[in-house]
């Protein structure tokens, strides 16, 4: 290996390198520079051209934290009249004390301006309530409409089930008596019509005679059953005789059964 060559193992770099002490020199230069840093800040701002309302603000405060002294010419006529500092106004002495509050302007809104903003805020406000109020009461009837739906739509559901065993209970009762073809057609569970002629026949017997309710159909088929067959749908039982059904079955309509 020549001279002129650097031998990349070797420390040799480390004679260049600035010897520089850890911790606690390198804390101390970084604080005193912090605090060179806040003094220059703090002379910025003792050095700073005060603004013109700046200005105005720093006298108008300090005025009005010093008391008013003998030499103003107002105070000096009150004290003519028998006034001493902390006496109330009046001839009693029961008026203001303190001096009427300074209130600056610095919008240009003109005079009035704020009644009517504020006037302006709290018919928003109210607005907004009544916005609210009807938004609730919206939700309360929604929410009412939609139980009693349901409710409509359970009630429903029973009253098709009740009608359906009634059906089927008097199919069967009428086959027991001999009885081949039912009082009406829909007494008995009605099955699929196999021609079309039969559907449109249907159609135009339904259409002119009055369309009962499932809750109509289901009162008469009871009561076709009670008074025929002495069978109750809610009772499961068929009965000996009309006396044996009045003593031993609690009523003829759901309600007497629960």
């Amino acid at each position: 290996m020549s001279d002129e060559e650097e031998d990349y193992m070797s420390d040799a770099f480390l004679s260049k390198i600035q010897d520089v002490k850890p911790g606690v020199s390198m804390v101390r230069r970084v604080k005193e520079s912090m605090k060179r840093e806040a003094e220059q800040k703090e002379k910025n701002i003792k050095n700073r051209q005060k603004t013109y309302k700046e200005q105005e603000k720093e006298s108008r405060e300090s005025a009005l934290q010093s008391s008013i002294s003998n030499e103003n010419k107002g105070f000096a006529l009150l004290q003519k009249m028998g006034y001493k500092a902390g006496q109330g106004l009046g001839k009693e002495g029961a008026g203001r004390v303190d001096p009427i509050p300074l209130n600056i302007k610095i919008d240009r809104g003109g005079i009035g301006m704020e009644e009517v903003k504020k006037r302006k805020a709290e018919e928003e406000l109210e607005h907004y309530r009544q916005k609210i109020r009807a938004k609730q009461q919206n939700e309360t009837k929604s929410l009412e409409d939609f139980r009693s739906r349901v409710r409509t739509e359970k009630e429903e559901r029973k009253i098709e089930g009740e009608l359906t065993r009634s059906q089927r209970a008097c199919e069967q009762l009428d086959s027991q008596k001999g009885i081949t073809v039912p009082r009406e057609d829909w007494y008995w569970p009605q099955a699929a019509a196999d021609d079309e002629e039969d559907d449109l026949k249907e159609e135009e017997e339904l259409e002119e005679t009055v369309e009962l309710t499932s809750f109509d159909k289901l009162q008469i088929l009871t009561s076709y059953l009670r008074g025929i067959h002495f069978y109750c749908i809610w009772c499961g039982t068929t009965y000996n005789d009309e006396d044996d059904l009045c003593s031993n079955c609690p009523g003829d309509t759901a309600a007497d059964h629960e």
